[in-house]
């Protein structure tokens, strides 16, 4: 299983990349299709990770503040859980924020992520907010440095 975490390249990328977005993170939730972005996608870093040029999962990357970065976005295909892809992609994206300067990273879990960045060094902060009327988030926190 060779994966290659690749930023989107051409039109077909960027399309292909949202819409991963939407169908794990928005569609279950009956969430338009839009409702997979934000003010700040043009001046954030989108990763993707591709096996056999299939993108498998996705993930995006801001910085807060010159010391804050923060990832939002994670969705991994639900055939491809539990693989270490998710990990590999997060991974690049710590790098990424580190390279710019960042001293530590935050986020905002969701319930059914908790797991996976605390098993990624991730420490809960606090309880976060809901969305969709049942979709619990903790803001979660990583140190790079």
């Amino acid at each position: 299983m060779k994966i290659e975490i690749l930023q989107p390249k051409n039109q077909v990328d960027i399309e292909k990349y949202y819409d991963l977005r939407w169908r794990i993170l928005r569609e279950p939730w009956k969430q338009p299709r839009g409702s997979e972005k934000d003010p700040l996608e043009d001046e954030s870093i989108h990763l993707m990770a591709c096996m056999n040029k299939k993108i498998v999962a996705v993930g995006r990357l801001h910085l807060n503040s010159g010391v804050e970065a923060q990832i939002r976005y994670m969705a991994v295909e639900l055939d491809f859980q539990n693989r270490g892809i998710g990990t590999l992609l997060l991974r690049e994206l710590e790098k990424i924020a580190k390279n710019k300067g960042a001293h530590h990273m935050i986020l905002y879990g969701r319930d059914a992520a908790l797991q996976f960045y605390q098993k990624n060094g991730y420490k809960i902060l606090n309880k976060a907010h809901t969305i969709f009327g049942s979709i619990e988030h903790w803001k979660m926190r990583k140190d790079l440095i």
